[in-house]
């Protein structure tokens, strides 16, 4: 028989809230849920889990609360794209959330070609018309 997990507190929910804020410039909505997930690679058994929820910029993002003070998170696209933070679990909330909105800012430009590390000269605009030249960000 698995524990119960308790729902994410007034304290967690405004952290969260306040970063996406900090991110995105705006309020974003939150949705709370439970998911059923597999905590114990060794075991079969599902135990369920808050859930907090939200979608931006064509993405969407959950972040799992394991225990009281263990997260995992993720995005995806659709149920073909999901992507991970390259971290099993997290012990503090906010590296969690800050640590997969740049996981998905990355891939977001890793989308558009553009890597780490290049400047503005190394990003050519392809616009149909031969022209390859510097893009004006």
């Amino acid at each position: 028989m698995s524990k119960t997990i308790a729902d994410f507190s007034d304290s967690e929910l405004k952290l969260v809230s306040h970063t996406l804020f900090e991110r995105y410039g705006r309020i974003v909505a939150l949705q709370a849920a439970d998911a059923e997930i597999q905590l114990d690679a060794e075991s079969e058994l599902l135990s369920t889990c808050p859930v907090l929820y939200w979608e931006e910029r064509g993405a969407h993002f959950v972040v799992f609360k394991l225990e009281d003070t263990r997260y995992k998170a993720q995005f995806f696209y659709n149920e073909t794209t999901q992507y991970g933070t390259g971290k099993e679990s997290f012990d503090n909330l906010g590296d969690c959330v800050i640590t997969l909105l740049q996981v998905q800012a990355d891939h977001e430009q890793e989308m558009k070609g553009i890597r780490s590390g290049m400047t503005r000269l190394d990003i050519k605009e392809d616009s149909g018309d031969g022209y390859t030249g510097p893009l004006v960000i």
